[in-house]
């Protein structure tokens, strides 16, 4: 028996999180020294064995190092990414090498033996219930057979759709079952959307850097794109973006106010107000993707853009893939204005969803098991995000910087200006390694030193030692040494 088994989890997970949150705030700066065992067993009044393997786990999660003869010492951390350049206003078609390289990047994610740090899908049964799941669909199969022989039309199941407007309450939002339309997940809802709000020409706005996948969707839908400037802790530059309304430049807005993908920010709660407003004066649609919203690391869950929508034009589009079902892809959209316009739209796309599977869900969500399993769900992508921040912190480049999201699993990269993150992914896929470059992040190819990182993966051995041979490669590229520069 180890140590950790004969200590009650909680105890030292709990220590172990009050100390995680004063190194985050910075009460506990990089360089520091911990207090000694037995004054932190005072303090916190548990034993001193609680205390080793409260220190034992954040070593574990690289925030803390021991030292021989001196004490635990707070790891240095990796300087955070704090301003994104500010991209061109043009507006264009998504350039057609972006367009290509995403190809070539999406084949590759799908090869099976390749270690992937990048793809946005968990690829293993501990990150879902899906024991749970299996148990509930075969119930409800057995109780309800006729339900595989059943059409569940737009707007989709009434149960599901019940479940989640009484959930979409904990982001502000209040919905009723007839606000939602049921979709094929969330990019089937993003598509819609777009295609009820807009015609071949229109030119959409959109976060830069952004989910890469929005480019090959505009391009097939004849749409074009102008990238605003979003900040990486604050998000979508409102100031930017309330100069385009005013020169009525767009037809629509694509945006993640809430854990963006790929920088991981999250608005601040006047921004949301403020980006509401914009879009409501100006009678300009704006698409929420809230695809990450339940995945904030955060005891209190910042609102939804959506929940501060006057007169509709606010979409808010989200899904169960991330979170619960990945491969039952049910998404939904709250489509304002454009509701009824949805519904239309979805049964003359792919009719309906199933039903079997959107009873299975609300049977999950009825039951009280979902908050709990986010619960955990947070908790372990918050510790593997900080583990995989220490260890670019001590494989990559010095000037290696990052951004430290607010939840999800994914963060942004700026490697030194040497260092071409296409030719990166190149001369990885010789090693079996996958990555996505900063280039897919943007209609106009920006960002070639950028690149987004996934933490959705186990932390075993092949996971770590394809970051590390990341960081080699990134080192021999720009010339520099690896690790963080310590003050002498």
């Amino acid at each position: 028996m180890t140590l950790l088994d004969e200590i009650p989890e909680t105890r030292y997970l709990q220590l172990a999180e009050t100390l995680a949150a004063a190194i985050r705030r910075g009460t506990l700066q990089p360089g520091s020294c911990l207090p000694s065992l037995r004054r932190c067993a005072q303090v916190h009044s548990v034993s001193i064995n609680t205390v080793v393997a409260a220190y034992r786990h954040l070593e574990d999660r690289g925030l803390i190092e021991a030292r021989p003869q001196s004490g635990f010492y707070v790891r240095a951390t990796l300087p955070a990414l704090k301003k994104a350049s500010a991209p061109s206003n043009r507006i264009e078609k998504p350039a057609d090498d972006v367009l290509a390289l995403i190809d070539t990047v999406f084949a590759a994610q799908q090869n099976p033996s390749f270690t992937n740090l990048s793809l946005a899908c968990p690829q293993t049964v501990d990150f879902y219930p899906g024991g749970k799941l299996g148990r509930m669909l075969s119930s409800q199969l057995r109780r309800q057979p006729n339900l595989i022989g059943q059409y569940a039309l737009p707007p989709g199941n009434l149960r599901l759709r019940q479940q989640i407007a009484r959930r979409s309450m904990t982001l502000g939002m209040l919905l009723e079952p007839g606000d939602i339309t049921l979709t094929h997940g969330c990019m089937e809802a993003l598509q819609l959307a777009l295609r009820v709000t807009t015609k071949p020409g229109d030119c959409v706005g959109l976060e830069s850097p952004t989910y890469f996948y929005l480019l090959p969707l505009l391009d097939s839908l004849g749409l074009k794109a102008l990238e605003i400037p979003t900040d990486s802790q604050h998000g979508l530059s409102l100031d930017a973006l309330e100069l385009l309304l005013q020169e009525k430049r767009l037809n629509v807005v694509i945006a993640m106010p809430t854990v963006q993908n790929p920088l991981g920010c999250t608005m601040p709660l006047a921004a949301k107000k403020r980006l509401a407003r914009l879009m409501n004066d100006h009678q300009v649609p704006l698409i929420e993707d809230g695809l990450y919203a339940e995945l904030q690391f955060g005891n209190a869950l910042s609102p939804a853009v959506k929940a501060f929508d006057r007169e509709g034009w606010v979409l808010f589009c989200s899904s169960f893939t991330k979170t619960l079902a990945p491969d039952f892809r049910i998404g939904w959209v709250a489509g304002g204005r454009f509701n009824e316009a949805l519904r239309k739209l979805k049964a003359v796309s792919s009719m309906a969803e199933s039903n079997l599977l959107s009873e299975t869900l609300a049977m999950f969500l009825e039951a009280g098991g979902y908050d709990h399993h986010l619960r955990n769900l947070r908790k372990r992508y918050a510790a593997q995000v900080e583990e995989a921040r220490a260890l670019i912190a001590r494989h990559f480049p010095r000037g290696t910087l990052a951004t430290q999201p607010t939840g999800g699993f994914v963060f942004w990269v700026e490697l030194p200006p040497a260092v071409d993150t296409v030719a990166l992914f190149h001369q990885l896929l010789d090693e079996d390694i996958c990555l996505t470059p900063g280039t897919l992040y943007s209609p106009s190819g920006r960002y070639r030193n950028g690149l987004r990182l996934s933490c959705c993966y186990p932390f075993n051995a092949r996971y770590t030692h394809a970051l590390a041979r990341v960081g080699a490669k990134t080192c021999e590229m720009s010339g520099l040494p690896a690790g963080i520069e310590q003050d002498e």
